[in-house]
């Protein structure tokens, strides 16, 4: 695994990719991927997913990825810092680093609404344009481009849930919604709890969830909880047994192990990483 890490708290590269990447790559940053040209699919953690030009991919710092292009690609990737977000002020989104963030599991294109598609498009289009014909106002204007970018991607974040599609039918919809309303409330989370509240099996509840989403319901309820765990961590001042009783585990070793097993890390080293 290759880890990648920025030498200023803003980076925008105009990158061309001509074969399937055999390493796993690991950024110590934000990387908003904008897809100009070509297609294949992006693998992040266990997750993989198809892109197509007008893809707009957020990878959060930490995320495990890889590209498996089908064809030679053309990537716009914007590239910031936690710090760099600490650096201004968004109005509304007075919390924007905890936006970007809460993606969550998001897989796939972020956006949600066809106008913000046409702005980031039309912003990305800008970028390159200002990458080509330097200037001595061009850092100025980038970070306006970018910044405008960010927001937009916020925007959408918040908008969304996790990864569905307009054609998502309202049942999967609803059955999220349930998971997100009851995600401190583990007993709830059962497949047999599940189904009784949607009236049907546990069995069927779970492939229709797997069948309409593409992941597990187990798989997604994880990752779900995973995300609010690591918010907490890095942006609370919550002790690690008040993270624990809030989300229906045990005691603090009982959290821990389960997020050891999911992370790889440590609660303690985790947060101090964060601190």
């Amino acid at each position: 695994m290759v880890r990648l890490t920025m030498h200023t708290p803003l980076e925008v590269v105009h990158q061309h990719m001509e074969a399937v990447s055999t390493v796993d790559f690991k950024n110590s940053f934000f990387q908003i991927c904008i897809v100009v040209n070509g297609q294949g699919h992006l693998g992040v953690g266990s997750h993989r997913t198809a892109f197509r030009p007008g893809s707009v991919i957020l990878l959060t710092p930490d995320d495990v990825h890889h590209f498996e292009l089908e064809q030679p690609t053309e990537f716009l990737m914007v590239r910031f810092s936690s710090s760099y977000i600490r650096s201004f002020e968004w109005g509304k989104m007075n919390q924007m680093e905890c936006v970007l963030y809460y993606a969550r599991h998001l897989t796939g294109c972020i956006m949600r609404t066809p106008a913000d598609n046409v702005l980031v498009k039309s912003i990305a289009t800008s970028l390159l344009h200002t990458l080509e014909h330097p200037d001595l106002y061009q850092e100025d204007v980038v970070k306006h481009f970018v910044n405008a970018m960010i927001v937009i991607a916020a925007r959408n974040i918040e908008k969304a849930g996790p990864a569905v599609s307009e054609n998502t039918d309202k049942k999967l919809l609803d059955i999220i919604h349930y998971i997100e309303e009851h995600i401190f409330n583990p007993a709830k989370l059962k497949a047999a709890e599940l189904g009784n509240a949607f009236g049907v099996s546990a069995g069927y509840i779970g492939q229709y969830f797997q069948r309409r989403s593409g992941e597990t319901l187990q798989h997604f309820i994880t990752q779900y909880k995973l995300r609010l765990i690591e918010h907490r961590l890095k942006f609370s001042d919550m002790r690690v047994n008040e993270i624990a009783m809030e989300f229906g585990f045990a005691d603090e070793s009982h959290l821990n192990k389960y997020f050891k097993k999911q992370k790889g890390v440590a609660l303690t080293k985790y947060r101090k990483q964060y601190a």
